[in-house]
């Protein structure tokens, strides 16, 4: 059954000339009450420039069972208020009406009165702008189309979904500023448009020699001839690093200062800003017609990982580039440069510019959040949210099958996570990992796990013929579900894509689906039931616990298990041709079985697949720290490929940013020798000697984040606080909420890496950091850390 909805008059005017179709990609969105009805704005790039849509004479909309309707009849009787019966229901299979509102405001208090009264409004949180483009599953690419109006009137644009290609103009800029207060030494751009680049810095003083410098003699002008920069050039996508919660609200300051507006926006609209925490350390900054993107949150959203996401270290890492200031007195010297030496600054001030262009380019970060953007329907710059993406790619569906949705259950049952067998501990030889491929979406496809199916297989009396069976009492209608089909569409994209060679795409669909479970077992997502949720990770229990018996009745050994990976000892292996010919063995057989018994216990086609993935040669699953029992999540294993062997390690120091580099560098260096049968005892004691005699203090450095201003540390005050604490008294910077904070133990406790005044604490660094570490593998091989480390104090006792 299709659900019609009452769309408006679509009255509307489009910026610039004539009335011409055009395609463009969608930039901004926004709806405003005005005193001629509700207003739509869309912003479009189009090759042809930015447009600018206006439409006129929507509705907002909101959905009540109709009992519930009768019954709040004189709720429902104000001004600017239509009720209409609609061939929709809830998942209670209830009839359902359409409440319509001539302003979103309206809707929205009209809603809170209802639940106040006791009813329930259904879908009353989605705002008119994006209901607007989720029902015509319009998705990044827009195709507009005018038609003809009465006589004299606007044209009326009609709205499409397309396959918009259009190029985005980029501009990265970077800010240069005093270290305290406010004030504004020079303002970096590099700008792309076309494959043109364009540089500017716009500098407070006369000094710099480059012909891209442009002196401006006050702060005041300084901001204004940058803003006057932006209109003109008018960039789709302004980049930066830190660049919402640091350059831009720094430029807002400086606008506050002196009484102007941030007009970053098109038309030279301001800048809207939304807090995100209670202290307002975070932000979001919305601009019409422009959008603001950081590196730093865009790689994080893309699954990149570093040790550090300063733009040093992640253009050292990814471009083999750096900046051209470095250290942790760079505040001083950039002061120092801006009285002395404007050209060095604006030489480094311009090349943080192009270091953010370049790391854009380098990993195709726009490419990932455009993609973003057309398969779940969110703003680019708009980041998590995967259960407003759910809505969109959901909520259309299920109106077209004849359906509304409900609001979130209070049911706060939790279901349990994922699986995770107790492991052997132990070195082994020629362990193999198979991995089933995308098990959540692969298991929601198998079983037919959906919010609609869970409605109709519970409410909509089905046959238990008609239904598959979960978990909680749970039953799937077998048709009709939207999400098993949604994902087999999304997975069937990403084929392509991969085929393709297209690696943001790619990247985007399988963040996307991999997210579904997520939001199925959020408190905060309209269908979340725990009914759903449990079918989805309990099913995940069962099959690996019969992947595990089913791999030893073949005769191997399942020595760790992880929600959808098992690890197995190959025993019989005696080379690494036997043990990958056993993997391969494995992976054939297991698909097979699982078709088999799925369709035979539940009659439906199984597209779980089991891939072998890795062949450890030498592999260590360690012990609990201090027990006999085997650890989770946590293991190391030497792995042949084409580059020859390396060392991977998973949840182990060597990975882990809060031990320090002596550590990481101790157990990377160890565990080579031991998985290599190489002799490493005196290794260890070497180690030792040189720590002790002060030849590695620059590994000692921890680094820990700051989660909360260094005030709100009351009672327990871990070190890392300790030692930005004393950043104050001692002339450095102090670290704010969310920065890493660097510090060394020594024998007054932990103090700033930049100024240590106390001796270095070697014993500390030897029982904390090197010890451990070492015992996490000389267990298994009959010896230990302290037995290496005593044998040398007594020999040099001698």
């Amino acid at each position: 059954m299709t659900a019609q909805f009452d769309e408006g008059s679509g009255e509307g005017f489009r910026q610039g000339v004539g009335s011409t179709d055009c395609e463009g990609f969608l930039l901004t969105r926004d709806w405003g009450d005005t005193p001629r009805g509700l207003e739509l704005e869309f912003w479009l790039a189009t090759t042809g420039g930015p447009r600018r849509l206006l439409i006129r004479g929507e509705r907002s909309v909101f959905f009540l069972e109709a009992e519930e309707a009768e019954r709040a009849r004189a709720l429902l009787g104000g001004e600017g208020v239509e009720c209409r019966p609609l061939a929709l229901r809830s998942f209670r299979m209830a009839a359902v009406v359409g409440v319509y509102c001539t302003a979103y405001r309206t809707a929205r208090v009209l809603a809170d009165q209802l639940r106040e009264a006791g009813f329930d409004p259904l879908e009353a949180d989605i705002n008119p702008a994006d209901r607007y483009l989720m029902e015509r599953f319009i998705r990044g690419g827009v195709r507009v189309e005018f038609t003809p109006g009465t006589p004299g009137s606007l044209p009326n644009p009609v709205l499409k979904p397309a396959r918009s290609q259009t190029p985005l103009a980029v501009m990265s800029f970077d800010i240069e500023t005093a270290m305290e207060g406010i004030q504004l030494y020079s303002i970096g751009i590099h700008a792309l448009r076309g494959g043109q680049a364009t540089r500017r810095v716009f500098m407070l003083g006369e000094g710099a020699g480059q012909d891209f410098v442009v002196a401006v003699d006050s702060e005041r002008a300084l901001l204004l001839a940058f803003l006057d920069f932006v209109s003109d050039y008018d960039p789709d996508v302004l980049i930066g690093w830190n660049v919402v919660n640091f350059d831009t609200w720094y430029l807002q300051r400086v606008a506050d200062k002196y009484g102007l507006r941030l007009n970053l926006g098109r038309e030279r609209r301001p800048v809207h800003w939304r807090e995100l925490d209670e202290d307002g350390e975070r932000r979001t900054a919305r601009m019409p017609g422009r959008v603001l993107l950081d590196g730093i949150d865009l790689l994080r959203a893309a699954f990149y990982r570093f040790e550090s996401f300063s733009l040093n270290n992640v253009a050292g890492e990814i471009l083999g580039d750096a900046k051209l200031l470095q250290g942790g007195d760079r505040g001083e010297e950039i002061g120092r440069l801006f009285r002395e030496d404007k050209s060095a600054l604006a030489a480094y001030n311009l090349k943080d510019c192009e270091l953010v262009s370049d790391i854009f380019q380098a990993t195709r970060l726009l490419d990932f959040a455009v993609a973003r953007s057309a398969m779940t329907g969110l703003n680019i710059d708009r980041l998590g949210g995967s259960v407003a993406s759910f809505d969109n790619l959901y909520l259309p569906r299920l109106h077209r099958e004849g359906f509304v949705a409900p609001n979130a259950s209070r049911d706060l049952v939790a279901s349990p996570g994922g699986y995770v067998l107790d492991s052997e501990p132990g070195i082994y030889d020629h362990v193999l990992v198979l991995d089933f491929k995308s098990l959540y979406p692969s298991i929601i496809r198998t079983f037919c796990i959906d919010p609609l199916g869970l409605a109709l297989g519970v409410e909509g009396g089905l046959t238990e013929a008609e239904t598959v069976p979960g978990f909680l009492e749970a039953r799937f209608a077998r048709s009709r579900a939207i999400l098993p089909s949604l994902i087999g569409e999304l997975w069937q994209l990403r084929d392509r894509a991969k085929a393709a060679g297209d690696g943001p795409l790619s990247q985007a669909i399988k963040i996307i689906m991999n997210s579904f479970y997520g939001v199925l077992g959020s408190t905060g997502c309209r269908f979340f039931d725990a009914r759903l949720a449990s079918s989805i990770t309990r099913r995940g229990h069962d099959i690996l616990k019969r992947t595990r018996d089913r791999i030893e009745a073949l005769g191997h050994r399942v020595i760790y298990g992880d929600t959808d990976s098992v690890f197995v000892w190959v025993r019989s292996a005696a080379s690494s041709e036997e043990a990958q010919a056993a993997g391969r063995a494995l992976e054939a057989d297991l698909n097979r079985w699982w078709r088999q018994s799925i369709g035979d216990e539940f009659g439906v086609e199984s597209v779980l697949e089991l891939e072998f993935e890795t062949h450890y040669r030498r592999f260590l699953m360690p012990t609990v720290r201090g027990s006999d029992k085997g650890s989770k999540k946590r293991y190391a294993g030497l792995v042949s490929g084409p580059d020859g062997e390396q060392l991977v390690f998973k949840g182990l120091e060597n990975v882990r940013t809060d031990w320090t580099r002596l550590a990481r560098d101790f157990q990377q260096e160890l565990y080579r020798r031991v998985f290599a049968g190489e002799p490493y005892a005196e290794f260890v004691k070497a180690t030792v000697a040189e720590v002790r005699a002060g030849q590695r203090d620059a590994q000692l450095v921890y680094r820990k984040r700051l989660r909360r201003p260094l005030d709100d540390y009351q009672r327990n005050v871990p070190p890392h606080v300790q030692a930005a604490r004393l950043c104050r008294e001692r002339g450095l910077a102090v670290p704010s909420r969310g920065s890493w904070v660097e510090y060394v133990i020594t024998s007054g406790g932990a103090e700033p890496a930049g100024d240590p005044r106390s001796p270095l604490d070697y014993q500390y660094y030897v029982d904390r950091q090197l010890q451990p570490v070492a015992d996490g593998i000389l267990v298994f091989l009959g010896t230990s850390f302290a037995e290496l480390v005593d044998q040398q104090i007594d020999l040099f006792a001698r």
